[in-house]
């Protein structure tokens, strides 16, 4: 892998589109200062996914844009596209070359492609963090960086190995899982509390959830209630309704009666206006008669006073003559008038009688038809009030027959209902009466399930307790693990031979064992007294025989490999012990603080011969004052005489003490291993411990929710039914009262029916 060519675009000073060619190997970048040299490093920088300003020689970002000169104005976007080759696919992508694209306008927004494609900043970096490059990668060292490099510290050397040995990716994958595991922890945490707090909560809210369902029940019986009296008060309109009916039925009923009656009388009343128009023409024949007589007698009347006002007036005048008619004429006109007045007397007379006649006929017909008239009239009143009676009474025995009818239907239906409605009532008591056992049962349970749920939750506690523990001192143990095995390593890496003995180790001669430091074991404490006493032959070199340590002397010459010690096993018996003095406590021989094969004792045993090793200077002056032939030895290292000593403070170990050291810490790291398994087995069972008690919680709170659903249920359902018998009861003594008052409402009707139908029997009889 390896970078092809870069392609500028309006990035610091490229305002043109640039493109530079990049061959495999080394690729110099030359030109006078300003020229944009550090400009094609910033760009690679840049499109690799660099978000600090100051890493780019700026001072915000949109600095990279082209700032414009005065022979071209500025841009509005930089754009830098590297391309990659990957024929070795380095890169995981499925393409031979790969283009990063990083574009970026004075608005601020920033945009990556990856082959044209646009993606985010993670994605070009997830790319690139397998490959050793990317944005927080080394490998890009811009100006002033390298004394940085060179005189860093430790640390910052750390980084760039890990770096070069691809430990970088992991780390930084490793601690972002730590803080998502540590985030989940928190979570976990967070929700263990909301757990708690809600079962905390249980109680109270199972006590509010049993109110609102007590307060349902009694929502439900007030609906029900309220109900049951709408229906009630429906049945009394319907009830009131049918007896409107009934009244209007019988009114119609009556209506038709009365009208037929009225039929009747009009037409008896146009027969007498007949009858009286027939009679008028007679009595205006009468009355015209009576007229004429009227004037006949006034003619007459005043005929009978000039006839007595001519006999007053000759007989006043005398015998006189005078002068006129002749007397006889004139009594003979005088009889004459007299027979007229005589035949006008008989005719006024008979006209009189004929007059009286006819006005006594008239006034008796003017009666008659006066009494006619009454008579009618009184008949047809009598006539329409005795219908009118007649249909009202049978319109009251209708409606009467009517209600009875009714209320005996009505009766028998509350009877009916009253009776389905107490059935109902006695089973949902029997069923109430189980489901309240049901729940106090339910009840007596669930105490059992919430102290199991409690023990479970307590067990999971101690269980996760113990689980954090185990694993806190399996982290301690690893890391002292790894403690003890970086110091084994290290101690390790100092055993390395001096260089004679380092050649003669390395030249594989015949009769050569390894280093004596490698087949000592020596007791924990004593590993400087021992290499004190032992001096140069704690480095040496251990071999068969003195022919095989003359030659691997000679090897040394003649190879100029330096100076070594040898120390040859076999070559004499071992020293005798009969003559050593007896030592003070506290105070023991070095020759039995050490452990060696049994070729290399009598060796051993005349290195560390009258050797005895105590605690400091003090105790080594006193042993040596007291015998003058025992050398002494601190633990320390000081090596005192008779009259000589030995000690200070050395520059470096010698291998007998680092091989003690390295024996030392590989046993700590086999105990510690061992721990740490014995912890890790420990923590396995607990995790598996705590995976059952989590279980049993879980089944426990399944359990209990169970119960709590079911709780639920039956107290919805203990609700229901009581709701359902109160009704019940309810609607039974609503059907009871209402029958009574139906029974006592057609008792109390029953004789008003009676003398209704009495009287309407009469009437009918009468008419």
């Amino acid at each position: 892998m390896h970078l092809s060519s870069l392609t500028l675009k309006g990035f610091k000073s490229f305002a043109s589109a640039t493109t530079l060619r990049l061959e495999p190997g080394i690729t110099a970048v030359v030109g006078p200062n300003g020229s944009g040299k550090s400009n094609v490093v910033d760009a690679i920088a840049w499109v690799l996914g660099e978000q600090g300003a100051k890493s780019l020689r700026g001072g915000k970002m949109e600095d990279v844009i082209f700032a414009g000169t005065h022979l071209r104005p500025a841009l509005g976007r930089a754009e830098v596209t590297l391309t990659i080759d990957n024929a070795d696919g380095a890169l995981p992508i499925a393409y031979t070359e790969v283009s990063i694209t990083r574009r970026m306008y004075r608005s601020g927004e920033s945009e990556y492609e990856i082959n044209g494609d646009k993606v985010r900043l993670l994605d070009v970096q997830e790319l690139l963090s397998d490959s050793g490059i990317g944005r927080e990668m080394h490998v890009i060292v811009g100006q002033g960086q390298l004394d940085a490099v060179l005189s860093g510290r430790p640390e910052d050397r750390r980084a760039f190995i890990e770096e070069a040995a691809g430990v970088l990716k992991h780390r930084k994958r490793k601690e972002k899982a730590l803080r998502k595991l540590e985030g989940m922890g928190h979570n976990l945490d967070r929700l263990a509390d909301l757990t708690t707090e809600l079962r905390r909560q249980l109680t109270p809210l199972g006590k509010q959830a049993e109110v609102a369902r007590r307060a349902a029940g009694v929502q439900s019986d007030l609906r029900d209630a309220r109900l049951r009296l709408l229906a009630d008060d429906l049945v009394q309109l319907r009830d009131a309704l049918d007896r409107d009916v009934a009244d209007e039925t019988a009114a119609r009923a009556r209506r038709a009666t009365v009208e037929g009656e009225f039929s009747l009388a009009s037409r008896r009343e146009s027969a007498l206006e007949s009858a009286l128009a027939e009679s008028a023409p007679r009595l205006e024949g009468a009355s015209d008669t009576w007229y004429r007589l009227s004037a006949l007698t006034e003619r007459f009347r005043g005929v009978a006073q000039l006839a007595a006002e001519r006999h007053r007036h000759l007989s006043a005048a005398g015998p006189a003559a005078a002068p006129g008619r002749d007397p006889d004429q004139l009594d003979a006109e005088a009889d004459r008038i007299a027979a007229t007045e005589a035949e006008l007397g008989d005719g006024l007379v008979a006209a009189r009688d004929r007059l009286a006649l006819v006005v006594g006929q008239g006034a008796e017909l003017e009666a008659a038809l006066t009494a006619a008239e009454q008579a009618w009239v009184a008949a047809a009143r009598a006539l329409a009030d005795r219908r009118e009676g007649l249909a009202r009474l049978s319109g009251e025995v209708a409606a009467a027959r009517s209600r009875m009818a009714a209320g005996q239907a009505e009766i028998e239906r509350l009877a009916l209902a009253a009776g389905e409605a107490a059935d109902r009532a006695e089973v949902a008591a029997e069923r109430l009466a189980d489901r309240r056992a049901q729940l106090e049962d339910q009840e007596d349970g669930d105490i059992a399930l919430v102290t199991a749920h409690e023990d479970a939750v307590a067990a999971h506690a101690a269980a996760a307790r113990l689980v954090t523990e185990l694993t806190e001192a399996e982290r301690a143990a690893e890391r002292d693990r790894a403690s003890w095995q970086a110091r084994r390593d290290a101690l390790a890496q100092g055993l390395t031979p001096a260089d004679g003995a380092a050649a003669v180790l390395g030249a594989n001669l015949a009769g050569v064992r390894g280093p004596v430091a490698d087949r000592l074991t020596v007791q924990p404490g004593d590993e400087f007294a021992i290499a004190a006493a032992l001096g140069g032959m704690a480095d040496a070199v251990v071999v068969s025989g003195v022919a095989e340590a003359a030659a691997a002397l000679a090897h040394l010459k003649e190879s100029d490999g330096g100076r070594a010690g040898l120390l040859v096993t076999g070559g004499l018996p071992p020293v005798p012990r009969d003559g050593w003095p007896t030592l003070p406590d506290g105070v023991r021989w070095a020759l039995d603080a050490v452990e060696a094969p049994a070729e290399l004792q009598p060796a051993l045993a005349r290195a560390l011969e009258r050797v005895a090793v105590v605690t400091d200077l003090d105790a080594a002056v006193a042993v040596v004052r007291t015998h003058p032939r025992v050398r002494a030895v601190t633990a320390a290292g000081d090596l005192v005489g008779a009259d000589w000593a030995v000690g200070g403070q050395s520059e470096a170990p010698s291998n007998l003490v680092v091989r003690a050291r390295v024996d030392e810490a590989a046993a700590q790291l086999i105990a510690a291993e061992a721990q740490a398994a014995a912890l890790a087995d420990e923590l396995a069972a607990a995790r598996e411990v705590a995976t059952l008690r989590s279980a049993d919680v879980d089944a426990a709170l399944a359990e209990r929710q169970a119960a709590d659903r079911g709780r639920s249920a039956v107290a919805a359902e203990l609700a229901e039914l009581g709701a359902a018998a109160r009704s019940a009861a309810a609607e039974a003594e609503r059907h009871l009262a209402a029958r009574v008052r139906a029974e006592q409402a057609l008792l109390g009707d029953e004789p008003h029916r009676w003398w209704s139908a009495s009287e309407i029997a009469a009437s009918a009889e009468e008419f």
